[in-house]
């Protein structure tokens, strides 16, 4: 018996048409809706920052190691020639870059070392807005969902004397909850957790710099101070 209801379920399960939970309308309401929101709550660079860190999700969290074992390059070639040696390095994280360059210039071991504490801090701000605007998609989702719902419920009860349109204004009613719910919880908030979980790693490895490359300043502190004892 209850292996017969179970078939039977199965059955008509099986016959449910995909194109029953496809609603132009509901969907509209939804994606417009939240569409605004973000576009309202946002600067028009921040959403640009918000779609383009979409590309970080696949990559593995930042891992600082091949920096280090850069700086300590950068490390034996100023011992060896010089800091100013360092002017033909060909750095291509703009953090060590700029760490290096104002070794160069002969900046303080600690302003080296504050210039990547603020470039981290930057960097993570920029991670941050991004991260907004996609709580705000998760959070404006299902507040358009509920708003397609009660639109749906007053087309249907402005149309109880009509039964061919109930149909339709339920349909809106029920599938604009489904949809924020889904955006939110499958699209959204996946996405914020993925983004705050790289951008933490990444702040806190980069942090890791500061050490080694506060160590090329002093390097040419300890050079300048020879050179004017020698004179």
């Amino acid at each position: 018996m209850n292996m017969a209801i179970v078939t039977q379920s199965a059955a008509a399960a099986a016959q449910i048409d995909p194109g029953t939970f496809l609603d132009p309308l509901a969907i509209g309401i939804v994606l417009g809706g939240t569409a605004i929101s973000v576009a309202l709550r946002n600067r028009v660079a921040d959403i640009g920052r918000g779609l383009s860190a979409l590309r970080v999700l696949a990559r593995r969290p930042f891992d600082v190691a091949p920096l280090i074992d850069q700086a300590a390059s950068l490390d034996r070639i100023a011992r060896r020639h010089g800091v100013l040696a360092l002017d033909r390095s060909v750095i291509e994280d703009p953090d060590v870059a700029a760490a290096v360059e104002a070794a160069v210039d002969g900046a303080a071991p600690e302003r080296v070392a504050a210039i990547v504490s603020e470039r981290a801090a930057a960097r993570a701000e920029r991670h941050r807005v991004a991260i907004e605007m996609w709580a705000g998609i998760a959070e404006a989702a299902p507040a358009m969902g509920l708003i397609g719902t009660v639109f749906g419920l007053v087309r249907m009860f402005a149309a109880m004397q009509d039964p061919d349109t109930i149909g339709a204004a339920m349909a809106v009613a029920l599938l604009a909850t489904l949809y924020g719910a889904l955006l939110a919880n499958l699209v959204a908030m996946p996405i914020v957790a993925r983004l705050k979980r790289l951008a933490r790693v990444e702040a806190a490895e980069r942090l890791r710099l500061a050490a080694p490359l506060a160590v090329l300043a002093t390097l040419e502190r300890a050079r300048a101070s020879t050179r004017e004892i020698a004179a």
